[in-house]
C-alpha cells in the first residue's frame, strides 16, 4: 500500500530552538504507529510539526507525495488530515455510548475519561485520514482506559484511517499499533514492528524504562 506520510531528515522546533534532529519515518495508508520515548524527548513536538505548528528548519515532510513544507495548518486539513466521510454524529454516538448519556452536559461537566472520548469524537467528525492521539489515557482510571482502548481498537480494525499514538504506557501503545518509533533527545533511536519491540524487553528497558 502507498505511503500516506513520508518524513525525511526532519529538523524542527520552536523559533531558533531545535527539538527534533534528523527524524525520518513513513506511514502507509491505514497504518498505525506507536511514537514512544521518555518525557521531553520530542514526541508532542513531532505531532505539532506534522500539523504545521512548529518551525521546520530542514528536511522534507510529504503527504501522499506532496510537500507540506509551505502548507499552513488549516490547508493541511483540507489536503487529507481531515475530509468529508463516514463519521457522523450517530456513528460517533454508537462508538461512544457514554456520550449519549452526557449529551446535555457542557464539556467541563464531563469526567476525565468522558472528556477524552469527546476530544476523539470531535476529531473523528472531520473524518481524518490521519488521527493523532497524544496521551489518550493520561490521568484516567483503569476501567476507563480499558473502555477507551477498546474504542481505539475498533477504529483501527476498519483499516480506513491511519493513526499515530503517543502514549507513556508503552506496552499498551505497542499492542494497539503495527509499527513503533522511539525518540530520545529529539532523535530516532529505534524503529521496528510493534510486536518485535514488545518481544524485546532489553530494548524496552534501555530506551523506555519498561521492565
Amino acid at each position: 500500500m502507498a505511503d500516506l506520510l513520508d518524513v525525511r531528515g526532519l529538523v524542527a522546533g520552536y523559533g531558533e530552538s531545535v527539538v527534533l534532529e534528523d527524524v525520518s519515518f513513513t506511514l502507509r495508508e491505514g497504518g498505525s504507529l506507536a511514537l514512544l520515548g521518555r518525557n521531553g524527548v520530542g514526541k508532542t513536538t513531532l505531532l505539532l510539526t506534522l500539523m504545521g505548528m512548529t518551525r521546520l528548519h530542514k528536511g522534507t515532510l510529504a503527504w501522499r507525495g506532496r510537500s507540506l513544507a509551505a502548507v499552513p495548518p488549516h490547508r493541511r486539513a483540507r489536503l487529507g488530515f481531515g475530509r468529508p466521510g463516514e463519521w457522523t454524529v450517530a456513528r460517533v454516538y454508537d462508538l461512544f455510548p457514554r456520550l449519549v448519556e452526557r449529551r446535555g452536559h457542557f464539556g467541563n461537566q464531563l469526567s476525565g475519561g468522558e472528556q477524552q472520548m469527546l476530544a476523539i469524537a470531535r476529531a473523528l467528525m472531520v473524518n481524518p485520514t490521519l488521527l493523532l492521539l497524544d496521551e489518550p489515557t493520561e490521568g484516567l482510571a483503569p476501567v476507563i482506559i480499558d473502555e477507551l482502548v477498546g474504542t481505539i481498537r475498533a477504529m483501527l480494525a476498519s483499516g480506513r484511517m491511519a493513526v499515530i499514538v503517543v502514549e507513556q504506557h508503552a506496552r499498551l501503545a505497542l499492542q494497539l499499533t503495527e509499527d513503533a518509533l522511539v525518540l530520545d533527545r529529539g532523535k530516532v533511536v529505534h524503529r521496528s514492528s510493534s510486536q518485535s519491540l514488545l518481544d524485546d524487553p532489553g530494548t524496552l528497558e534501555r530506551f523506555l524504562g519498561v521492565a
